[in-house]
């Protein structure tokens, strides 16, 4: 089973001639991760700042808007753009971009609900879910040893989410939900990424989570009051585009077993941030969670670097 890899090859044939997927290069693709990292954190920490003023579906959604305009701009100023732009699979580029507009309302939701370093550990679930939905999505076997670690890495999510205590919010079921319908984003759309490149991936996400987004914000409509709040959005956007674009370079140059240990320095980052920024602690059984979650993510992804090789 392998890890949420937007990169990762399709079994279906493109309807056209698809691009040729670049040399792995994992020296490259470890700068981009680290980018997205630090553009990932610094989305995650902008968040709450602008749930100040804004309830988390109108950030959503400007994001999405911001988003959008930032990639029609592109196109507009940049001929290359507009030459290489393309949707070898339409539907497929619909059915990704509704779910990560989904799975993007229930996560900000736990980003203003939930401490940060809490609901970004519960993020770090999509690994594990996507290696038991590809046994019944892609017929994949997987071992006694990958299902030892996603057990494993359930048990970390009992230890986070202490159910039947005073310690369990529905927040968490929330972040939990955002991580399942990621994978189902990233196990559907395989190889979009190597085809169409980063730029259309991206574009289409931002596109859907437009059209998903914006009955749901009608309700609560309203725009940042103060210039706090719009410099706060202003993070959200640009730092959501740049994790993005990072995100999906690093795994068209790296494969994603290297990647996965440095896409958790994140947790790092958010909990110095969170520390600094809005004086949160995390608990010891976030901690322990935690580390029993990323330590599963990260055995899956070693097993399944062993796999390929021996294949």
């Amino acid at each position: 089973m392998a890890l949420p890899d937007p990169a990762a090859e399709s079994p279906l044939p493109p309807p056209s001639a698809p691009r040729s997927a670049p040399a792995e290069d994992n020296a490259r693709g470890a700068a981009w991760m680290m980018l997205s990292v630090f553009f990932a954190s610094a989305m995650t920490l902008a968040v709450p700042w602008a749930a100040l003023e804004l309830d988390s579906r109108m950030i959503v959604t400007l994001r999405a808007i911001g988003g959008v305009m930032i990639c029609l701009a592109g196109l507009a100023l940049i001929p290359r753009l507009r030459k290489e732009l393309r949707f070898s699979s339409p539907w497929r580029h619909v059915w990704r971009g509704a779910l990560i507009g989904v799975s993007t309302q229930f996560g900000f939701y736990a980003l203003t609900a939930l401490p940060l370093t809490l609901a970004t550990v519960l993020f770090f679930t999509a690994p594990i879910f996507a290696a038991m939905l590809a046994v019944p999505m892609q017929g994949e076997r997987i071992g006694l040893r990958r299902a030892s670690a996603i057990g494993a890495g359930f048990l970390g999510v009992l230890i986070v989410l202490r159910p039947g205590t005073a310690g369990f919010d529905l927040a968490m079921l929330a972040a939990l939900v955002s991580s399942v319908l990621f994978a189902l984003a990233l196990l559907s759309s395989r190889g979009l990424s190597v085809r169409d490149g980063p730029f259309a991936a991206y574009l289409s996400s931002a596109a859907m989570s437009v059209l998903i987004s914006l009955p749901i914000a009608l309700p609560v409509w309203s725009l940042p009051a103060s210039y706090g709040g719009w410099a706060a959005l202003a993070v959200v956007v640009v730092a959501s585009l740049t994790r993005n674009i990072g995100d999906l370079q690093a795994y068209r140059w790296a494969e994603a077993s290297l990647l996965a240990p440095l896409s958790y320095l994140r947790l790092i980052l958010i909990a110095l941030g969170a520390w600094l920024l809005y004086a949160e602690i995390p608990d010891g059984w976030t901690l322990a969670g935690g580390a029993v979650i990323i330590g599963a993510a990260l055995y899956i992804a070693r097993r399944e670097r062993l796999a390929k090789r021996g294949g």
